[in-house]
């Protein structure tokens, strides 16, 4: 597999993009628009209506803005350091969770709990969705490591071959017992839909995120080799499995909430790279931060752009994933020429 292209680390009083104010300022953008977020939708809700008091503006803002806007910065964080933290592992730039076969095994598991166990709790379907994860995760890395070319582009080629081939037999077993219709709500991520009661296990991925954030040396250690990994003292299938369940919960659970969001892993990680280079404690902030952000301005243009319609959030952050992974993948070819 090819190495992370790593590029030298240029003093941070060159560049004000690494210093903590601009990380600050970049926050501060991201709270900012999570305000925009609040008062945009069909229902009308204004800061004036609130502070006359109007008993159902102020619900319609608890029930239903302040939810979703928490939601999408919770999973917009979260997916961001479930792909960055992939890369490390796979050390590839052009793997995220759909692009791996993660988001489509966990699907996979979502309809298989719903044909078993069609009356158990979210929680019981989001444990299975991640077991199915997290073996979809593990059957990419298995694969990954008997290609004996381990060129940059045919890695995520492959896990998207995988992905695709887990999507079929998902979309087959749905197509036969009729629940074509619900499997689609899995498959695109919107946020329309999440009240007060149904997006609080998103604060899970939230606490994943951070666990991401504390191992990501490891995970950069353990992406070097099993044999690398041990010189160095650590232990590298244990450190392979924690990277394994953080991607897979991580994905389970948002799968299980709003749906698949794809290609926002692939995307952050890559901008912030290209802004402020690859060191990766500096850079899982800027993820973090970058990921809330980018998340928040898809879920508002897709609230907007077609109004009193929304847009499913999975399909603004679709169109502009592949946008970009096209792009980077020709300017990895042209770059290797």
């Amino acid at each position: 597999m090819a190495a992370l292209s790593l590029r030298p680390q240029r003093p941070a009083q060159q560049h004000g993009s690494t210093r903590p104010p601009a990380l600050w300022a970049a926050g501060a953008a991201v709270l900012l628009l999570a305000l925009v977020s609040l008062f945009v939708g069909v229902a009308a809700v204004s800061p004036a209506d609130l502070l006359e008091g109007d008993a159902g503006v102020w619900q319609t803002f608890l029930v239903s803005r302040v939810p979703r806007t928490l939601a999408v910065l919770l999973a917009g964080v979260a997916l961001s350091v479930a792909g960055f933290v992939l890369q490390l592992m796979a050390r590839n730039r052009f793997v995220e969770p759909s692009t791996v076969g993660t988001v489509e095994s966990a699907t996979a598991g979502i309809l298989v709990a719903t044909l078993l166990l069609p009356a158990a709790p979210i929680v019981a379907k989001m444990g299975i969705a991640a077991v199915f994860a997290m073996a979809g995760t593990a059957l990419f890395l298995s694969v990954l490591r008997r290609i004996p070319l381990r060129n940059t582009l045919i890695v995520p080629l492959v896990g998207i071959m995988l992905g695709g081939v887990i999507a079929a037999v998902t979309t087959f077993f749905a197509y036969r017992f009729d629940l074509l219709q619900t499997l689609n709500t899995w498959m695109i991520g919107d946020f329309s839909g999440l009240v007060r009661g149904r997006y609080e296990l998103l604060w899970i991925v939230a606490a994943l995120a951070v666990v991401g954030y504390v191992c990501a040396d490891r995970f950069t250690v353990a992406g070097m080799g099993e044999e690398f990994t041990t010189n160095l003292g650590l232990d590298y299938r244990r450190t392979m499995n924690l990277g394994l369940v953080l991607v897979s919960l991580i994905s389970a659970v948002v799968v299980v909430v709003v749906g698949a969001v794809p290609f926002l892993g692939l995307i952050v990680p890559n901008l912030v790279s290209l802004l402020i280079g690859d060191n990766v404690r500096r850079a899982v902030p800027w993820i973090a931060v970058f990921g809330a952000g980018f998340l928040l301005a898809c879920d508002i243009l897709g609230r907007i752009i077609r109004f009193p319609y929304e847009v499913p959030v999975g399909v603004i952050v679709s169109v502009a994933g592949s946008a970009l992974f096209i792009t980077l993948l020709v300017r990895r070819t042209a770059g290797a020429r």
